[in-house]
This record gives structure tokens, sequence and C-alpha cells, in this order.
């Protein structure tokens, strides 16, 4: 929590007017009519929670890249796994489907350049996929 100045924090209520003729606060008065009540003030608007709500909204850029990383790195993997099974002959549908869906999520941040390299990914994925269900239909 950032404190900025040192003010001193202002009342819910102002006083009344003075009163007249009372000699100490613990006193009591005689013959003096009542008084009225307090005047309320009104607290000031709530705009700072405002801010700090604006201000979680704003993405922190190391942590954008951070979600980047990461998700190039589960990409990396689930390739790697890809392409060993492909070596070994028994590729599995439910990796083709993760790298397809990781295909997805990294497109939603793309950089130039790196559209061309998803795009022969993303066919080559569809490519097995296809070739999985054109084997299980015989």
């Amino acid at each position: 929590m950032r404190i900025d100045g040192t003010s001193k924090p202002t009342g819910a209520y102002r006083a009344g007017p003075a009163r007249s003729g009372a000699t100490s606060a613990f006193s009591p008065e005689v013959e003096s009519a009542p008084s009225a009540p307090a005047e309320v003030v009104p607290m000031a608007p709530a705009s700072s929670l405002d801010a700090l709500l604006a201000l979680q909204a704003v993405d922190d850029p190391l942590q954008k890249r951070k979600k980047a990383v990461r998700r190039g790195q589960a990409l990396l993997d689930t390739l790697d796994e890809v392409k060993a099974d492909l070596l070994v002959g028994r590729v599995g549908e439910g990796k083709l489907n993760q790298l397809l869906s990781l295909i997805g999520q990294a497109r939603e941040q793309t950089q130039p350049g790196l559209d061309a390299v998803l795009d022969d990914i993303e066919l080559r994925a569809r490519v097995e996929l296809a070739k999985f269900e054109r084997f299980a239909k015989r």
C-alpha cells in the first residue's frame, strides 16, 4: 500500500456551532437550548479503489513474457513427443489433438514470421489425424 502525504484524516462529521457560556467540557449546562445535531459530511468517493482495480487489469509485461515462454516450451515438448512417436511408427491421436490445441493458443500471441511455422506444424498434425481416420475405418 502506498501512502502519499502526511495530512491528517478528515472526520466524517463536523461539530455544530460553538456554545457560548460553557466553562468546561464536563460542566453541565444550565438553561441552554438543545443544540442542533452535527452536520454530516459525505465521505470522499472511492476513486482509489477504481484505480487499483484498473491497475490489476493491466498485464505485466514480465508476466506476459513468462506465459509466452511456458506456452512455447509446452509446444516444443509436445512436438518432440510427436516426433519420437512418428519415428517409432505409433503416434497417438491424443498427442496430435494436444498439439493442435497448443498451436491454437500460440496463434493468440503470434509474432511476425511465426505464423508460417505454425501453419506447417498444424498441416502436418492434421495430415496425421486424417491418417488415423483412414486407417481406423478399415
